[in-house]
């Protein structure tokens, strides 16, 4: 059996969130989705919970971090190639994000990212194996 990933993330307008994520190509399983919550579809074992804030307070008793002043996670994605990193960082930019850090390209690794509206860091990630491979 795969193992499926759920990400939670506190979210402060879930409507400009989910159309952030669509502008990336990004869908949501509306049988998980409401005026409180949404199920953003990454892949088939990974979907991202994007919850009101209020809502995502009802599963901790812990202060909810403010993204946009403190970093509470790097969401890291696959990619499969260095053109694929740079159109979804693009997308991103484009939908109303930014790029908090320039590219990082260490030969066998390609890697860029984004920060959405509420500040989350994603970062997408292409391995060439061949450089891998040679740098083995």
């Amino acid at each position: 059996m795969a193992t499926k990933i759920f990400v939670n993330l506190p979210v402060k307008d879930l409507k400009r969130s989910m159309d952030f994520y669509a502008q990336l190509g990004y869908s949501f399983n509306p049988q998980f989705t409401d005026d409180k919550a949404a199920c953003m579809v990454i892949s088939e074992d990974i979907y991202t919970m994007l919850l009101v804030e209020e809502f995502f307070k009802t599963f901790t008793k812990k202060a909810i971090a403010d993204a946009s002043k403190t970093t509470e996670v790097i969401l890291s994605l696959s990619a499969d190639s260095r053109q694929q990193v740079e159109e979804q960082v693009k997308k991103a930019v484009a939908a109303g994000g930014t790029t908090p850090n320039e590219p990082q390209d260490h030969g066998f690794m390609y890697q860029h990212g984004f920060q959405d509206p509420d500040g989350h860091l994603w970062e997408l990630v292409y391995m060439d194996p061949s450089a891998i491979q040679q740098q083995g």
